[in-house]
């Protein structure tokens, strides 16, 4: 079997994944002229879920294109806000990412998330199962076939991660509406309703509280109130 050469340009918002050499220019790239150019990009270390199109010669071909000697391939970051067509926005998170979870069901958005580590293959398993977009900063783990929507998040810090999403994705925010520990929908509840859950000087202090129909957390607006106060009013400002 001949080998075949190509010539590959990786836009500027992936070059974190390829190696130094390649972050920038094109670059020619050796292939068998079996794999299809999805996996060539695979290859290269570029996840498929951060690829918004493959241009080959000006023209843009699926991931199954098989790519031939002597084509010029440009590899596109996704186009924002990214479209998930198929299924309400909601997302699966990985152990990794508990505060960027808990920020988002502060904002009403539909976050399931694994406190343990249940392994790659379940992972992507519920995400099909569940029509989730799974966020992770595991390659590997958005690589896998089963994935129903996958998302790299690319930074470390709670913050830009938090906005990375809402950028990408712009889901509807509903503040306030969902439990933070566990993800189901709040309702509002009477201080005798939830009097078990409170001690002597936050039931002498607040009257206004809110009950998780799921697993019956009570919330009010105690000492952490302004800070996440002020990451709602953020996101609002910026993406309501």
């Amino acid at each position: 079997m001949n080998a075949a050469e190509i010539r590959v340009e990786v836009a500027p918002e992936l070059a974190l994944f390829v190696p130094h050499a390649r972050r920038t220019g094109t670059h020619p790239l050796a292939v068998d002229a079996v794999s299809t150019l999805g996996h060539v990009i695979e290859s290269l270390g570029v996840p498929l879920t951060e690829v918004g199109a493959l241009v080959v010669d000006g023209r843009e071909v699926p991931a199954a294109h098989i790519p031939a000697d002597g084509e010029s391939v440009a590899v596109r970051a996704v186009r924002r806000p990214q479209e998930v067509p198929g299924a309400p926005l909601r997302f699966l998170l990985d152990v990794h990412l508990g505060t960027l979870a808990r920020r988002l069901r502060l904002l009403g958005v539909d976050t399931a998330y694994e406190s343990t580590d249940i392994g790659d293959p379940a992972l992507s398993a519920r995400s099909a199962a569940e029509k989730r977009v799974l966020l992770s900063r595991d390659r590997g783990l958005l690589r896998r076939r089963e994935l129903w929507a996958g998302a790299y998040v690319y930074s470390t810090s709670p913050d830009e991660q938090l906005h990375d999403v809402l950028d990408r994705f712009t889901p509807e925010l509903r503040p306030w509406t969902r439990c933070t520990a566990c993800n189901g929908l709040l309702r509002k509840a009477t201080k005798e309703e939830v009097a078990d859950q409170l001690k002597g000087g936050t039931q002498k202090s607040y009257d206004v509280f809110a009950q998780c129909t799921e697993c019956g957390r009570a919330y009010w607006k105690g000492a952490h109130h302004q800070q996440l106060e002020a990451i709602v009013e953020r996101a609002l400002a910026e993406f309501a």
